[in-house]
């Protein structure tokens, strides 16, 4: 349903909350510069994402809404629990449980709703093989290690270029026009990391 735009829209909220909860539950200093940088990416992701921005749709309704800000919630409170209790939980065991227990939701969640036929074949595969290796494993392990060892509104900031990578794929791999507005959206977000993850002088 929901517009990949407002999708990723939806998506480019959480780095702030994730601020916002981390301050108020772990007691983050978060600076000044840092809610400039928040802000910044935030403005970079509706420039990349403006060509898809179809806030008309017929995806768009109260319960997909909804479900984006859950999940926005979830990766968020996710995140600063994961800071606040399972640091020291080895990465493998940690990950394996959070596996378990995400089959057991969606599992239950797919003999609900969905048909339970799959139609095979290689779009199909490739997909199944990135969604597993590159995202659940790869990208999933790495920032349990970033927040592991970073302060997590910093490190949430990395979410911003989600959005900015995926329009990349899509025009190497998918033909998709990249516009200028895109290209400075890109920027804007990398620069905004940049700003969001630099050291701070008192700490050097």
């Amino acid at each position: 349903g929901m517009p990949t735009g407002v999708s990723a829209l939806i998506v480019g909220l959480q780095p702030l909350l994730t601020a916002v909860l981390a301050g108020w539950i772990l007691g983050d200093d978060v600076r000044p510069r840092h809610w400039f940088a928040l802000a910044l990416g935030l403005g970079g992701v509706v420039l990349v994402v403006w060509p898809k921005l179809n806030l008309s749709g017929s995806g768009i309704t109260p319960v997909t809404i909804a479900a984006g800000f859950v999940g926005v919630t979830a990766i968020s409170l996710g995140t600063v629990y994961q800071k606040r209790f399972v640091t020291g939980v080895n990465l493998v065991t940690g990950a394996v449980w959070q596996y378990v227990g995400a089959t057991l939701a969606v599992g239950l969640a797919a003999l609900l709703l969905e048909e339970g036929m799959i139609i095979w074949n290689q779009d199909v595969v490739i997909a199944f093989l990135w969604l597993t290796l590159v995202l659940s494993v790869g990208a999933v392990s790495l920032y349990m290690v970033m927040i592991r060892h970073g302060q997590v509104s910093k490190v949430s900031t990395v979410f911003y270029l989600v959005p900015a990578i995926a329009a990349l794929i899509a025009w190497l791999m998918f033909g998709e026009t990249l516009t200028l507005l895109q290209i400075g959206g890109m920027a804007i977000c990398a620069l905004a990391v940049a700003i969001a993850t630099r050291p701070d002088p008192s700490a050097q």
